[in-house]
């Protein structure tokens, strides 16, 4: 398994967002994260990337992840490529160049590498956030709100490097609004929970 959850409970300021969620993610799955707003989504790739603990349950991940958030988490001073560089070497790896190179052709950004990240509009951004993610070479991608400030192009670069990712082993729990194609994906559906 990539990502495995077991009856993970996940409480934030003093609330419980959600309990006894279970998820198995091999090579090739994917889960699809949906429900109303401030129910939990962008929590639920927090937890499974390690960044909060859960409340109640255990997660267990083998290999790295890479999160795509609402934040950039991009230098907005620095040249794109450089933005990009300084996470690539952190993940590791004598090819991170070149994992930069790749991730920015094939998000369509190219032409804009020596661009200050500041001057990116917003679907440049979260071409750049996905850039981000696909330099990182990880087995698991957890993307938050992928598809926001993308156009119809943008949304169909998304799914046809998902689907890459997938088709090379790789694992994607998503969390979104929107309508993605994500064929056999199992859905997560975070409901609000009533009162006892």
């Amino acid at each position: 398994m990539i990502l495995q959850l077991s009856q993970v409970a996940c409480t934030r300021g003093g609330r419980l967002l959600f309990a006894g969620l279970s998820l198995a993610l091999g090579p090739g799955g994917a889960a699809l994260v949906t429900g109303p707003n401030g129910i939990g989504k962008s929590s639920l790739l927090r937890l499974a990337a390690g960044l909060i603990a859960p409340f109640e349950g255990h997660v267990v991940r083998s290999g790295r992840g890479a999160l795509m958030a609402e934040d950039l988490a991009l230098d907005l001073e620095k040249r794109l490529v450089d933005a990009l560089s300084f996470w690539a070497k952190l993940d590791g790896g004598d090819q991170a160049s070149a994992r930069v190179v790749a991730a920015l052709a094939e998000v369509g950004l190219a032409a804009l590498a020596e661009v200050p990240v500041r001057l990116l509009s917003t679907g440049q951004r979260r071409r750049a956030a996905l850039a981000r993610v696909l330099a990182a070479d990880a087995p698991l991608w957890l993307l938050d709100e992928p598809g926001n400030g993308l156009d119809a192009a943008g949304v169909a670069m998304l799914e046809q490097a998902i689907a890459r990712h997938r088709a090379g082993g790789g694992a994607v729990l998503l969390a979104t609004h929107q309508t993605l194609a994500l064929p056999g994906a199992e859905p997560i559906l975070l409901a609000e929970r009533v009162p006892a």
